[in-house]
């Protein structure tokens, strides 16, 4: 009989969105897989992306801008004049893509960024169609 993994602790939204997501990036974008990585990929996207749903952000922008780090990496995505739509969520990405560009890490942490947002950007909707459904 194996052990079953335990459950995530539980954290609500606002702890979430306390979390200091520049931080989870410039740990987690170059780290193995591991602890480091997870972190990024499951509180760091949660975080993320209660944040930008309270910015009324919509899932589609957080997936055209990760397209765009994966064509021109995170230095050119944070050149954009707008990154996101809405000028509180390019606030709010800007610190993050900066993490990431802080790195100098290449190629490979401009396809993990990508990915991330890309899983941020299906939270975000997930959260939205949960939210609509429930109404």
């Amino acid at each position: 009989m194996t052990n079953p993994v335990p459950p995530p602790p539980d954290r609500t939204d606002d702890e979430l969105a306390r979390l200091d997501i520049p931080t989870l990036l410039r740990y987690g974008l170059t780290a193995p897989p591991g602890p480091r990585r997870t972190a990024l990929f499951g509180d760091g996207v949660a975080g993320a992306a209660v944040l930008l749903d309270r910015l009324g952000t919509q899932p589609r922008s957080v997936a055209f801008l990760a397209d765009v780090v994966r064509a021109g990496g995170l230095a050119y995505a944070a050149g954009l004049a707008e990154p996101l739509p809405r000028p509180e969520a390019t606030a709010v990405v800007r610190h993050w893509l900066a993490a990431g560009i802080d790195l100098a890490a290449g190629v490979a942490a401009d396809d993990t960024a990508a990915r991330w947002l890309h899983a941020v950007a299906t939270l975000i909707e997930v959260r939205q169609r949960t939210r609509t459904a429930r109404t």
